[in-house]
This record gives structure tokens, C-alpha cells and sequence, in this order.
């Protein structure tokens, strides 16, 4: 970890020390939107970090961002109200024409916009990205849009969003891959005139919706690269996602093992402290060798990723064991503190369900391990 990383964290850490447990807490229990949390994270300048200089952000690469991410969870707190605007930047930061990037990163930058949706699942396509249904056809300046969103989070706390849809039916593209496109869409203008949001109730605090699109005109000009090359763009962007939610899973990690030791040092039970029993000392030992070891990956995809290179497979390696590890030492720690776990007041709880998301998104372990399978390994694709 470079100097200039750990002292990001430290400033991250502080910032977080604003934002305890009852803050999220109250936030939990009334499914409100961390406002004050993001608009402090926006000033500091940590939404903006993957936005170059020249258009008003730090300029910094995933590896920095993944610092960022990683220390918000590690203090206890939850980068997922915003985390969308750092991993979105990359489809349009690499793919995005020069008009674009002055249109749209400066304001992003500076807090006047938010870009924190990224509108790709649909409730029939589900992981295969190949299948949405969703379609652009170009009539005269604008695209008209139809078609529908599901999990799709914090449109409702955004003023822009990546929208992937067909322009070239699926049958009619050479590759499968091919005639998607990516849009970006201005939710201001939108919701009203075409887009209607309607929250979808889940197990955390995750402000997801559902869209359902109809006759949604979007300028042309907001089309991002090349007409039906769009699942290739994207493709940058799921790569940061991963790469960035497994760095919020190590910070979770590491919270689950830092409660987990501190309690097991303190709790006594039968005269002696609990964590002096191998049955409590080495599964706390094991979640952190697991978290550490996952961290590593974590900044082996980063690096890659910085430096333009493949990271695919790093990237999903990443993200799998990351979350794995966050999963166990989730455990861990609510077996550590028994009946305690299940109180709100020790925060375990919710960042117990917090984590469980990821065993299931952004993408699933076993898509995770179908992608090692064929395109590491070079076994033949089931399906």
C-alpha cells in the first residue's frame, strides 16, 4: 500500500468518525438515504477521484478509490449510497467523446451533478446481459426507448444515469454481444416524460428501484462510443464495480475481525476471557488471514486495471473472495458476540445483511466461477 493510500484512508477515517453507528441506525430503521454522508464525501473530493484534473476531479486511479471504498467500510459505515459514481466514470471517462467530458465531469465533479444509476438488469435477463430487451430506435436527433429496469439503485437520488439498450435486435447481430448501446440519459428530464421509478423494498437500506420506460426520447448526442458496441463499453465500468465492491468487502471484513477480537478480549464467561478458548481465537484468526489475503487480490485487479490492462479475471477472482471473505467473518462475529449479534445497538447485524448482498451482486459466485472455468481454465462453456 503506497504512503499516499494510507494516508487516504487516515483522512477517510476521520471523516467517517462523523457518521456512527446511531447515524446509520437511525437511517436503517427509516429506509432514508445517507444525504449528509454523501454530500461530505462529495466536498472532500472522494466522489470525484477517477475524474482527471483537467474537468475538476483528483485525477487518481481505481486503486485510490478502492482505498476510499474500503476504509468507509472498515469504520463502519456504507459506501453503496454512492460508490456507482466512481465505477461509472470508466465507460465514460474511456469511451465518452471530448463534448461529453466537458458537458458532463465538470459538474459531476464539483457536486452539481450526480451520476450514481447504472441501468443495465432486467427482471427477464437477469445476469445475461446478452438478452435485455430494452430497445433504442433512432428516430430523426433522439432515441426512443422503451423497456424496463429492475434493481436498479439510487435513480431516485441521481441526475444522470448509464442506460444500456438494444439498438440492433439480438437475432440480427453478428455476435451476441453485438447492437447493445449505452445512453446516457439526463433523470431530470426524464422521469415524467417517459420514466416512471418505482422503489422496490429489500432486506437492506440499498435505495433500489424499478424503471419502466416508455417512449423515453434521449438525445443522440448522448449516445456514449459507437452505436452497438455497448456491452464492450460496460465492461470497464463492471470491472471497477467489482473491483471496488470487493474493496468494500475487505473493509467489512476487516470491521467484522477488529468487533469480533476486541469483544472476544473483553467478554468473560466461566472466569476467563472468551477469546483465550481456540473455539473463539481461531475462527477470528482465520476470517483475517482470509480478509488479507482477499486484499491482495483486490489490489493485483487494481494495478491492472490502472494500468489499461486485462483484468477480467482479477477483477471476478477479487470480487469472489472478497465477499466470501466478508460473508465468514460476518459469521464469525455474530457466533463471537451470541445473542449481542442479534442487537441493533452493536451495528453486527446490519452490517451482517449489508454484506450478504454481495454474495449475490454485483454478479454471482457461480457466474464468477463459470468465468474462471471457460476463460481462465479453458473448459467448455455450459451454456
Amino acid at each position: 500500500m503506497s504512503q499516499d493510500h494510507a494516508e487516504i484512508r487516515d483522512a477517510v477515517a476521520r471523516l467517517c468518525e462523523a457518521f456512527p453507528g446511531e447515524y446509520w441506525r437511525g437511517l436503517d430503521r427509516g429506509r432514508r438515504y445517507p444525504e449528509d454522508f454523501v454530500t461530505a464525501l462529495q466536498d472532500a473530493g472522494y466522489l470525484s477521484i477517477l475524474i482527471p484534473e483537467d474537468y475538476g476531479g483528483s485525477g487518481l486511479g481505481v486503486a485510490a478509490a478502492a482505498a476510499v471504498l474500503g476504509q468507509i467500510h472498515a469504520s463502519g459505515c456504507n459506501g453503496a449510497a454512492c460508490h456507482a459514481q466512481m465505477y461509472t466514470m470508466a465507460t465514460l471517462l474511456k469511451h465518452g467523446s471530448e463534448e461529453q467530458k466537458r458537458t458532463w465531469l465538470p459538474g459531476i465533479a464539483s457536486g452539481e451533478l450526480r451520476l450514481q444509476a447504472f441501468g443495465v438488469t432486467e427482471p427477464s435477463s437477469g445476469t445475461d446481459t446478452t438478452r435485455i430487451t430494452t430497445t433504442a430506435v433512432r428516430d430523426g436527433d433522439d432515441y426512443v426507448v422503451n423497456g424496463q429496469k429492475v434493481f436498479i439503485s439510487r435513480t431516485e437520488h441521481s441526475d444522470l444515469m448509464l442506460l444500456l439498450a438494444r439498438t440492433t435486435p439480438r437475432e440480427e447481430a453478428a455476435k451476441r454481444t453485438d447492437g447493445i448501446s449505452v445512453l446516457l440519459v439526463d433523470l431530470r428530464e426524464a422521469v415524467g416524460n417517459g420514466l416512471t421509478i418505482k422503489p422496490l423494498a429489500t432486506m437492506i437500506n440499498h435505495a433500489t428501484t424499478e424503471l419502466f420506460i416508455d417512449d423515453l426520447r434521449v438525445p443522440v448526442s448522448n449516445l456514449i462510443g459507437e452505436e452497438g458496441r455497448g456491452f464492450r463499453y460496460i465492461m470497464d465500468s463492471m470491472n471497477a464495480e467489482r473491483i471496488l465492491i470487493a474493496a468494500e468487502c475487505v473493509g467489512d471484513a476487516r470491521w467484522f475481525v477488529a468487533k469480533a477480537s476486541r469483544y472476544a478480549s473483553e467478554r468473560e464467561v466461566f472466569g476467563r476471557p472468551i477469546g483465550r478458548n481456540q473455539g473463539i481465537q481461531f475462527p477470528i484468526a482465520r476470517a483475517h488471514v482470509q480478509a488479507e489475503a482477499a486484499a491482495l487480490m483486490v489490489d493485483s485487479a487494481a494495478e491492472l486495471f490502472d494500468a489499461g490492462q486485462a483484468c477480467g479475471a482479477q477483477a471476478n477472482m477479487a470480487k469472489l473472495l472478497a465477499s466470501d471473505a466478508s460473508w465468514n467473518a460476518g459469521q464469525v462475529c455474530m457466533q463471537t458476540f451470541g445473542g449481542y449479534g442479534l442487537a441493533e445497538e452493536f451495528d453486527i447485524e446490519r452490517k451482517f445483511r449489508e454484506t450478504q448482498l454481495y454474495q449475490v451482486a454485483p454478479v454471482s459466485t457461480n457466474l464468477i466461477l463459470s468465468h474462471v472455468g471457460t476463460h481462465v481454465l479453458g473448459m467448455p462453456r455450459s451454456f
